[in-house]
């Protein structure tokens, strides 16, 4: 659904970076204009701040193949959807950023692409912990953003299909009285925030969002 075009609505922009990578990535081998995505979310009305939640990575070991966009060998038997959320908390890979070798110049210039776009970064370092697990979500620092931001806005935009984000979508509409909408990829979003959301953006049907063909394997 195309959001309301009311130019008198403050709209906020929160979007999970990694959430969105995974599910084009694994969905179509491709990637998010995410300019043409934004001027679509926005829609004609005010946009008061757009804001996205990047992990990163440089100077980290080269991940092993099932933590870089692919779901370990199990995986092959979890329905779709779940193979997409096996993955999605992890952090965008260098090597896919920019089709580069996975340095941090491409990492850099990922970063560059997004802020170009329009969208305000927000960065923290990717998490070692011992054994090796890694872990990079944004999903606490996200929510107080757009709790924090929500006396300015009259519409908030959540660019994420990640079911851990009800509670905040919940709260955004009961507790705060604000229109929410939801963006993601509809094959790969919990159906539990579609229906939560007043609005729910299928990305899949956005046209020129999806970028395939400059995507290295």
């Amino acid at each position: 659904m195309k959001p309301a075009n009311n130019s008198n609505q403050r709209v906020g922009i929160f979007v999970d970076v990694s959430n969105l990578y995974h599910s084009a990535k694994n969905l179509y081998q491709g990637r998010v204009n995410y300019a043409e995505l934004i001027k679509y979310l926005v829609g004609g009305r005010q946009l008061i701040r757009a804001l996205a939640y990047v992990v990163k990575s440089e100077g980290v070991e080269p991940q092993h193949a099932h933590t870089a966009g692919r779901p370990p060998q199990h995986a092959a038997r979890m329905p779709e959807k779940d193979q997409i959320a096996a993955v999605s908390a992890a952090p965008v890979p260098a090597s896919d950023m920019n089709g580069g070798n996975g340095t941090g110049s491409s990492e850099s210039s990922f970063f560059e692409a997004l802020e170009k776009a329009g969208l305000e970064l927000r960065m923290k370092d990717l998490q070692i912990f011992a054994g090796g697990m890694k872990k990079g979500d944004w999903d606490v620092g996200m929510a107080v953003d757009a709790i924090r931001m929500m006396p300015s806005l009259d519409v908030v935009i959540l660019v994420t299909g990640d079911g851990d984000f009800i509670p905040l979508v919940n709260y955004l509409k009961w507790g705060g009285g604000k229109v929410v909408e939801v963006a993601s990829f509809r094959r790969s979003a919990s159906s539990k925030i579609v229906e939560a959301a007043d609005t729910f953006i299928n990305i899949e049907a956005i046209p020129r969002v999806i970028m395939r063909s400059r995507l290295r394997r």
